[in-house]
């Protein structure tokens, strides 16, 4: 007995779908990296004061990290409900989860108020941060790949990632609007305050446009498909007498059959994650406090290259539909490899327009890595399982990249006062990349409804002969049902 097919979603306009991933991505990514920016700027007087500016710094950072040692579990949960029950119904979730969090961070006391719970309390709202973003991501780049096409995926993908560049340019411009006209007095006593609670307009906004977009269609039909491989297992179950076999969580399915492509992802990420936070939230310290330069000057930059990166990042992702995600991610992270130095002699010269220079030209080679990175990623994984592989190997390289990039970066400063180790250390993570996108499989053009990269181009295919053999049809049969075709 099977369960009645239902009928094909109707087709939708991809343009608005991405239109409410990049929304929803951007109001997510801007209360992540308000915090961030605050960490540099204002939580290492307000919450954790020290004699010494660079350990209040490095305390802040701390609890920045923290938020990214919550993503991997929040990657797990989300991304087994997201493939068990659909990616639009965790998007909502993870979207009101965040902006909470968020909105409640701007309500907190200071130290000066209530001594060590104040730490502790952003602490906790940092963990709920890290937890919402771990499973947005996934879901908001499957939920466009999924409904765009094979052959422009890598350009409709990219959308979605553009929101880190894009949060990362409201929070910073807000917080330099601010910056610019009020007293750093009245800055650190309320101003501060504002862009946080600002956070629970943007929530409302973000949801109004993701409520209404459709689930995914390559979900849909999957989870269907499920539904009737389910019916028949009971069915046979019911005649044999013999209890059919349970299926396992997706998370349990991805590190027993995919835990290659987990480790791909995640190399695929590291430098791009390292080199992202050392590039838009460590500058903020090297500037103002290294170099004591005025925080205006390391906002702005940032603030600049943000729109450079905001609009480039779809042109990486659409060069990655033409030359494939490899190529394209391995311009980017070579190009990383040598601007690490280039990049602190040039914020060295503590000319306002040559720091923003180094911070758009090396953003300009993170968008590169960045762009076709959510179809290169969707691409590795099977449907009933791509929301859960995506999530943990995306958010895993965040633990082991972004998360402690500020805190390393930040410490061999106080440590040896020079950007040189900084350099090495940003250069040799984007080598991490640049060695893994080596060895891993070409993606582009895969057919997400296919298990497998059967529908992959890594390489024009052979001719086959014009009057193949009765043994070349069996084996080719053989390795038709081998594969799931």
């Amino acid at each position: 007995m099977s369960v009645p097919s239902s009928p094909p979603p109707r087709r939708v306009d991809i343009r608005r779908i991405v239109a409410a991933s990049l929304v929803g991505t951007t109001i997510e990514w801007y209360d992540f990296f308000l915090y961030g920016s605050a960490a540099a700027l204002v939580f290492n007087t307000l919450f954790f004061p020290s004699s010494d500016p660079l350990v209040g710094t490095l305390l802040a950072f701390l609890t920045y990290a923290v938020g990214f040692a919550a993503r991997p579990l929040g990657g797990i949960v989300f991304g087994h409900y997201g493939d068990k029950i659909g990616r639009k119904k965790l998007l909502v979730f993870s979207l009101l989860l965040m902006g909470g969090a968020t909105f409640a961070m701007g309500l907190l006391p200071t130290h000066a108020t209530i001594g060590v719970g104040a730490p502790i309390l952003l602490t906790v709202l940092r963990l709920v941060q890290g937890f919402a973003l771990g499973g947005e991501w996934g879901g908001a780049i499957l939920l466009v790949s999924e409904h765009g096409g094979d052959k422009s995926r890598g350009f409709w993908a990219s959308w979605p990632q553009a929101g880190a560049p894009g949060g990362n340019l409201l929070a910073t411009g807000v917080l330099a609007l601010l910056a610019a006209i009020q007293s750093d007095e009245a800055f650190l006593a309320w101003g501060w305050r504002i862009p946080f609670l600002l956070s629970g307009v943007l929530v409302m906004i973000g949801l109004w446009i993701r409520i209404s977009v459709e689930e995914s269609p390559v979900f849909l039909e999957a989870q269907r498909q499920a539904a009737d491989e389910a019916a028949r297992a009971a069915g046979a179950a019911a005649t044999s007498g013999v209890p059919a076999v349970k299926e396992e969580a997706p998370v349990v399915q991805v590190f027993r059959k995919s835990w290659r492509e987990v480790l791909v992802a995640i190399g695929t990420r590291f430098g791009e994650n390292v080199s992202y936070y050392i590039l838009t939230a460590f500058v903020l310290v090297y500037v103002t406090v290294h170099l004591e330069l005025p925080k205006s000057d390391a906002l702005n930059a940032v603030l600049i290259g943000s729109a450079v990166h905001f609009v480039t990042i779809p042109m990486w992702g659409a060069l990655s539909d033409r030359l494939g995600r490899r190529p394209v991610t391995q311009i980017g992270a070579i190009g990383m490899v040598g601007w690490a130095f280039a990049f602190f002699a040039l914020l060295d010269t503590e000319s306002f327009p040559v720091i923003a220079l180094a911070v758009t030209v090396g953003l300009l080679f993170h968008g590169a890595m960045y762009g076709p990175q959510a179809a290169f990623i969707s691409e590795m994984f099977d449907t009933k399982v791509r929301y859960s592989g995506a999530s943990m190997g995306s958010q895993l390289a965040s633990i082991i990249g972004g998360a402690l990039a500020p805190l390393i970066a930040v410490e061999l400063l106080k440590d040896y006062d020079s950007s040189v180790p900084v350099s090495i250390y940003l250069s040799a993570a984007a080598l991490v990349t640049v060695v893994t996108v080596w060895v891993a499989k070409e993606t582009r053009g895969r057919d997400l409804t296919k298990d497998g990269l059967v529908g992959s181009v890594p390489a024009p295919a052979p001719a086959a002969p014009s009057t193949p053999a009765p043994a070349t049809r069996a084996e080719t049969a053989k390795d038709s049902a081998r594969l799931g075709g």
